[in-house]
């Protein structure tokens, strides 16, 4: 008779194994837990002062356990506590603790800022390891669905015809209640007889909702013309001529105008399939040589030229220079944006037209000397038509794109879990840490702590 391995699952362990030999040495388990604990977690560690009641779970492990459970596309608190039973690489990070789903929820949204920066860090990390070159960079955005639906808003003209029609069935329904108060008391009963309808009331909370919106839109048209009053002041002055006053004394939104019940912040934005959804903008900077995030924003902005900006110094105060190169769809193209890269020293390879892929290749140079008279849109145009230029813009293709497609189908950040655009933004942000830190792992790069308290890189042990 064949003989098998011995088999007996119920096998008390005399010696309890050590939580390391649970996983083999290439699982990125191994490197999370070395590279959290050079993490600076003191925008954390700093927030807890109080010394009473049971002590909490230690930073150092929840954020361990959060950044692995993106790895796996694991978002939800409920889902990671069950992992955290049933993942073995869980167990490991998490020192066979399991907190609850609410001590995790909490944990994310008490410290949802501070995950956010960690960008930063692995940017720091990334840079250590060699990993950012800014030979040149790839900027893009992405439409990601927000926690709301898009048929939970409603248009600023629509809201004054709403609240104008619920007022009327508002006072209307008042009458009625009070024509027929007595007959309504012998109805109730026992009760006062005066509560109002079910129908009354969930017009009356329909009507504060509306106006408590069109009260925002109004505070954001208002917002916005001041603030393009201070431009053209600013204009004025800097052309030598006087101020000139705004016209419009109240402004007004325009009809058109929407706002969200559920997520206020959001906004209905088309995605690349030409769809309408709620969403937010997510902006990320991507070093085309390693694919390493190095910039990363999200914001409730449809329009992309307005974000470049806010890119090109961003990355400068991650990695403390300006790259080199810098390509962008034609969505980006403005005489401003590249009177920007210029002055920053940034070659820009950003089409005025909209071309697809396929296209580029297709694409004929122009031939013959360059026209004195030649615009910056015409200089674009036929640099990018070189053989050159088409393949400095290729590589947005091969670099940011793929970025996006990993964030979303890897990671799993198709729709975002929480609301308003400071905890989108943070999440975002934290969601591009985990996949430097992953593009890290994948580069075959360790982290340990060198004698002087420096970060020092090492190749992986191929024992």
């Amino acid at each position: 008779m064949k003989k098998f391995k011995d088999y007996q699952p119920n096998q008390i362990l005399l010696f309890p194994p050590s939580p390391h030999d649970w996983l083999p040495e290439d699982h990125p388990a191994h490197f999370i837990n070395e590279v959290v604990e050079l993490l600076d977690l003191s925008a954390i560690y700093d927030s807890y002062g109080e010394l009473r009641g049971q002590p909490p779970y230690n930073p150092v492990m929840m954020v361990k356990v959060w950044i692995y459970g993106m790895s796996k596309d694991i978002r939800s608190s409920r889902k990671l506590e069950r992992a955290l039973f049933e993942d073995i690489g869980l167990r490991y990070l998490s020192g066979n603790q399991q907190p609850d789903y609410w001590t995790l929820s909490e944990f994310r949204r008490r410290h949802n800022a501070a995950l956010g920066d960690l960008l930063v860090q692995t940017v720091g990390l990334a840079a250590k390891a060699g990993l950012v070159k800014l030979n040149h960079v790839a900027l893009d955005g992405t439409k990601i669905k927000a926690h709301a639906s898009k048929h939970r808003a409603m248009s600023y003209g629509r809201m004054e015809k709403e609240e104008l029609r619920l007022r009327q069935e508002i006072d209307r329904l008042l009458k009625q209640v009070e024509a027929n108060d007595r007959a309504e008391d012998q109805e109730y009963g026992n009760r006062r007889g005066y509560e109002l309808p079910p129908e009354l009331a969930t017009r009356e909370k329909r009507l504060e909702a509306i106006k408590k919106a069109k009260a925002e839109l109004e505070a954001e048209a208002r917002a916005k013309q001041e603030q393009e009053e201070a431009e053209r002041q600013a204009q004025s002055e800097k052309n030598g001529k006087p101020k000139r006053k705004s016209k419009h004394k109240d402004p007004k939104p325009k009809d058109k105008d929407q706002r969200n019940f559920t997520d206020p912040e959001s906004r209905i934005m088309r995605n690349s399939d030409k769809a309408f959804i709620q969403a937010y903008n997510a902006q990320a900077t991507v070093d085309a040589e390693t694919q390493i995030i190095v910039a990363a924003d999200l914001t409730n902005q449809a329009a992309d030229p307005t974000h470049l900006p806010e890119q090109v110094e961003q990355v400068y105060h991650n990695t403390g220079r300006y790259p080199k190169e810098l390509s962008a769809d034609a969505a980006y193209y403005s005489a401003k944006n590249l009177e920007l890269l210029s002055e920053k020293g940034i070659e820009a390879f950003i089409p005025p037209d909209k071309v697809k892929h396929n296209e580029w290749r297709d694409q004929q140079a122009i031939r013959g000397p360059i026209p004195k008279n030649a615009t910056t849109m015409y200089r674009m145009r036929r640099k990018l038509r070189t053989k050159n230029g088409r393949e400095r813009y290729k590589l947005r293709q091969v670099s940011v794109e793929p970025v996006f497609g990993y964030v979303k189908e890897q990671l799993g950040l198709r729709q975002l879990l929480l609301r308003g655009v400071a905890k989108a933004r943070s999440w975002w942000r934290f969601t591009c840490a985990v996949h430097n830190l992953l593009k890290i792992f994948r580069f075959g790069i360790r982290f340990k702590s060198s004698p002087n308290g420096l970060w020092a890189s090492y190749p992986p042990s191929k024992a």
